[in-house]
């Protein structure tokens, strides 16, 4: 890091249903420990335990976030900003071979907490934790396939969890299946291990119908209704939305007419992808959330991203949809470019979408690579699009945080119909 800016970012972890076992908090620095200079590693433990202060009760509650603790961010009793059933302890080999350290962790273990190895490897001193730690992570990038076999069967016998990490390609998602891991993260789980919600005929169904209305520079409302109203399980998916307390109407709405005219254009654009997901029983298949949050997620990025690019050629609400419709081919099979062939959404959408070209397209690479924490990405593409860098994670944590709030009201909704 050259410019001295602290980004975090926060990364699924998943069993292999797909379904989000957790998330891992990352941030700059992480893996710094007692290397280095001893001021710079304080400075950056300050700028963490700064940050979560602000963020913990927020963003980072009510899930399971495993973060990495430096042992100036235990020393700093930074893992307190959690309760002990939001948070597994992260450690690598700098905090085990520290003996005041692992006394701080054993203190955490004690007071609930949940401790985690980071890059276990078959050595005497991790062994030798062993019974210490909840759950073992495995760098499948690194591991050989032996000690990869040893790690896994020796934490199963001791009732340990492992989680396989660097998970990137596809090579190593069938690697980790067959070795039989409890969960994964990675660049492959993060983007790739989505089951399309349905087959590319829906490229017919009234629900892509309903997107190319809802996208033209002039939707014509009438159209949109009738699209809605033959269709049972968009009408029903319609009066749910427009129904919950997320909009706190006085009086119910009976029909689609009146459910379009409480969501209005723009949020029905911003909601579509949950009218596709939810079945006729109002369900969501719980392999896709996490796909869903991930839409919302990079939506609500590129909306306030784009309050500061100069000269960006497209409109916020584009900058909304070209985060939502970034995981298209995963609500429909088929390739991203053919089902935005017929979409009437700007063609700096799309030229950034499937080829990355232009202003738009760094918009859409930043956001990829802040998930992927790619610090030397996000500060090259941040300060070309002249962003304030120093603001990017409260920005972050804040479009999380309107995510989690519009899915707990999904959530509502759907606990209140049954």
């Amino acid at each position: 890091m050259t410019n001295g800016n602290k980004y975090v970012v926060r990364q699924p972890i998943k069993d292999l249903q797909g379904i989000a076992l957790g998330y891992e908090i990352r941030y700059t620095g992480e893996n710094s420990g007692y290397a280095g200079d001893a001021g710079q590693d304080f400075m950056a433990a300050d700028a963490i335990y700064n940050f979560l202060t602000q963020t913990t009760d927020k963003s980072l509650s009510g899930a399971l976030n495993f973060m990495t603790f430096t042992v100036n961010l235990l020393m700093k009793h930074t893992p307190r900003l959690f309760r002990p059933e939001d948070l597994v302890i992260q450690v690598d080999d700098n905090v085990i071979i520290h003996p005041l350290a692992m006394r701080f962790v054993e203190k955490y273990a004690a007071e609930g907490y949940k401790v985690a190895a980071n890059e276990f490897q078959f050595l005497p001193r991790y062994v030798s934790n062993l019974d210490r730690f909840d759950y073992i992570k495995i760098n499948f990038r690194t591991t050989t396939d032996s000690g990869m076999r040893n790690i896994i069967e020796m934490a199963h016998e001791m009732g340990k969890k492992c989680i396989a990490t660097n998970i990137d390609t596809e090579e190593l998602y069938q690697k980790a299946h067959m070795m039989e891991v409890d969960a994964m993260e990675g660049r492959y789980v993060a983007e790739k291990m989505f089951t399309a919600v349905h087959s590319s005929s829906y490229l017919q169904s009234n629900f892509f119908r309903l997107l190319i209305a809802i996208t033209k520079d002039e939707p014509d409302v009438e159209e949109i209704e009738q699209i809605i109203a033959m269709d049972a399980t968009l009408t029903y998916s319609l009066l749910r939305i427009a129904n919950s307390a997320y909009f706190a109407l006085r009086n119910r709405a009976t029909d689609v007419h009146q459910g379009v005219t409480i969501l209005g254009l723009t949020q029905l654009r911003q909601w579509i992808y949950l009218m596709g997901c939810t079945k006729e029983n109002g369900d969501l298949d719980s392999s896709h959330e996490e796909m869903l949050k991930l839409s919302f997620t990079r939506g609500t990025f590129a909306s306030e991203l784009h309050k500061f690019v100069k000269k960006l050629p497209i409109s916020r609400n584009d900058a909304y949809l070209m985060g939502m419709f970034s995981t298209l081919h995963h609500l429909i099979a088929a390739p991203l470019e053919e089902i935005l062939e017929d979409i009437p959404v700007a063609q700096e959408v799309k030229d950034a979408l499937i080829n990355h070209e232009g202003l738009c397209g760094k918009l859409y690479d930043l956001i990829l690579s802040y998930e992927r924490a790619d610090w030397a990405e996000i500060n090259r593409l941040g300060e070309e699009l002249g962003l304030p860098m120093d603001r990017l994670p409260t920005i972050y944590f804040q479009c999380l945080d309107e995510v989690n709030s519009i899915w707990q009201q999904i959530m509502e909704v759907n606990e209140a119909a049954k």
